[in-house]
């Protein structure tokens, strides 16, 4: 099992960064460190940082490492997916003195099998009891969750965690979630599984990622995403559609509704009708 600790591979913040990421998601360091604070952090850093994948759909260079997470959101104005949102997080959470381990997941295990094991990774902080810290699977829970099994509910949507027939949890995101389940073991760490499979989500045709632009920010009632050509207002009660029309349409979206600064988002919008409109339902 793989903590966080002070200096260990870059996967903690430096006082100052600290201060510099509180900045940014507008929250004072806690009092204590305790479930209340946790949800605090929880759902100030999702309203605070847009998921995107950016980066994976236009080929753009991309890490695992939380220093790097740091330089692209903190002092950037960026968002990141999976292994930035919640690694980021992670070493905010690691240095306020939580205890947190990274733990290395597999979306859509369920029917890609193995294979999926290390493209996602989601985070474990241990308080009272263990509780699942998730803001990098873009349109999931808002605030962390007990590790156990059973129903949650949050702003309306429905979502589960159930054990697999082979040892796993599931946890199962909401009806209209982007990725329908990820698996996970909360004791299963492999930062060598993570980094490989970067490669293959930001590099390989085969990806979902590099064939379809993805991008999602919370709200208070739900989230707006982006899928290529199609932005999307959904609540638990309704979903509404908007397409974008032209690369000024793109960039002020970009600015206005993910508070994005995208460089060459021309380039952005001719990928777009490069791959085509987004036909999914």
């Amino acid at each position: 099992m793989t903590r966080f600790s002070s200096g260990e591979n870059g996967m903690t913040l430096t006082s100052g960064q600290l201060d510099a990421y509180l900045a940014r998601i507008g929250v004072g360091r806690p009092v204590s460190l305790d479930v209340d604070s946790l949800s605090t952090l929880h759902r100030a850093h999702l309203m605070a940082f847009t998921w995107e994948a950016l980066d994976a759909f236009m080929g753009w260079p991309a890490s695992i490492a939380p220093a790097a997470a740091f330089a692209k959101m903190v002092e950037g104005k960026r968002g990141g997916w999976c292994y930035e949102m919640n690694g980021l997080f992670g070493a905010a959470l690691a240095a306020l003195g939580f205890r947190v381990t990274r733990l290395c997941g597999g979306v859509n295990r369920e029917t890609m099998g193995d294979i999926a094991i290390g493209n996602h990774l989601t985070l474990r902080v241990d308080l009272d009891r263990p509780y699942l810290a998730e803001v990098g699977l873009s349109d999931s829970i808002v605030e962390p969750v007990p590790l156990a099994v059973g129903p949650i509910s949050q702003r309306g949507f429905d979502f589960s965690i159930s054990p697999t027939d082979d040892g796993w949890l599931r946890f199962h995101n909401h009806a209209n979630g982007l990725a329908p389940s990820f698996d996970f073991r909360p004791d299963h760490s492999d930062e060598a599984a993570m980094a490989a499979t970067l490669g293959w989500l930001t590099q390989d045709p085969g990806s979902p990622f590099t064939n379809a632009l993805a991008i999602l920010r919370h709200n208070a009632d739900g989230y707006v995403a982006l899928k290529n050509d199609c932005l999307r207002s959904v609540t638990a009660a309704s979903v509404s559609e908007l397409r974008i029309t032209s690369a000024d349409h793109l960039a002020d979206t970009f600015n206005t509704i993910f508070n994005l600064d995208v460089p060459k988002s021309a380039r952005v919008w001719e990928k777009i009708r490069t791959v085509g409109r987004d036909e999914a339902a």
